[in-house]
């Protein structure tokens, strides 16, 4: 007997979406003065590289800009929503307490019947969600999975801490994620270690209709880019390996696009040359969740990725969680 041919599955299209409202960093400052925080566009570049991030307006939710995202990405692996037979969104900021996002997103596209569910490993959530998706593809469980990164971070925030509202904004990414006979995904590695959970985190909760706790996002800066630069070079090394790859064969660094410091000082590591490092956390923030798809699909529509290229995707977040893909196009 010959043996089936292996199942893999490759990266088919790209899409994303931010909602219209941009603030740039000189419109935060006028916020934040009004409120009698200081802070100045220098001070907020020079730490991080954001210039400008994206705030939804009221009513609007994470489920919306993962349908807006989807659709680019429909239409780009030229799929109707109706091919699709998983969906999977990463979020840590849902619509809903349940059902999942994922749900939502479903009856937003206007299909039904195949499985959906949200994952939650906050801005490692879409490298997490993109290996369970592979791995459902590769055992058969899936041929056609919509893979969605989007949130609502503007939220959570809280805009008497300079130090952490300055950093984030909303947004949504997605890949189409098809099932063919050589491989897409090359590798994965994924890590999580719950000691770290109070270095970011959102510590409050819903209990009879009352918020326990603090429902604002609380971070301490210097340990998370501590820990965040030793994990994404280890992360990266591991995954290059399972490949039996090197950084030389690596053409495109896509990290998490949370700080410029941290992603320099992961390429740096690595020793990968800057111009193979791609940033956009420049014009949209720390989008958690939606930032890796986000600037994927951002460097592919501009033509820096192109078929035969091999890109590493990270990320890292609350939990604390990590992780690499290594993606061959």
């Amino acid at each position: 007997m010959t043996s089936a041919p292996a199942r893999h599955s490759r990266i088919a299209g790209t899409g994303s979406y931010l909602p219209p409202r941009r603030l740039s960093n000189a419109d935060l400052v006028r916020q934040l003065a009004a409120q009698g925080i200081e802070t100045s566009d220098e001070w907020i570049v020079e730490r991080t590289g954001i210039r400008a991030r994206h705030f939804v307006d009221a009513g609007v939710n994470a489920s919306d800009l993962a349908v807006q995202a989807a659709r680019h990405a429909l239409e780009a692996a030229g799929c109707r929503a109706e091919d699709v037979d998983l969906i999977i969104v990463a979020t840590s900021t849902p619509d809903m307490v349940f059902p999942s996002t994922a749900a939502i997103v479903q009856r937003k596209l206007g299909v039904h019947g195949c499985p959906v569910f949200d994952v939650q490993a906050v801005c490692s959530g879409f490298v997490y969600a993109l290996t369970v998706a592979d791995a459902m593809i590769r055992t058969g469980s899936a041929s056609a999975a919509l893979v969605i990164g989007a949130e609502v971070f503007s939220r959570i925030l809280d805009f008497k801490d300079r130090g952490t509202c300055v950093l984030f904004g909303d947004g949504a990414g997605a890949v189409v994620l098809r099932a063919g006979d050589r491989p897409g995904i090359v590798a994965t590695d994924l890590h999580a270690d719950g000691r770290h959970v109070d270095i970011l985190c959102v510590p409050g909760t819903v209990s009879g209709g009352q918020v326990l706790g603090d429902p604002l996002l609380r971070m301490d800066g210097q340990a998370v880019f501590k820990l965040a630069v030793g994990v994404l070079e280890d992360s990266a090394r591991t995954v290059l390996g399972k490949a039996g790859r090197d950084t030389a064969q690596v053409d495109w660094l896509i990290p998490h696009q949370a700080n410029i410091r941290i992603m320099q000082a992961t390429a740096r590591k690595l020793k990968l040359p800057a111009e193979r490092l791609v940033v956009t956390v420049d014009a949209h923030g720390n989008t958690s969740a939606a930032s890796i798809p986000l600037a994927l699909d951002v460097a592919v529509r501009d033509g820096r990725i192109r078929p035969g290229h091999t890109v590493l995707l990270q990320g890292v977040g609350g939990g604390f969680t990590w992780g690499s893909v290594l993606v061959d196009f």
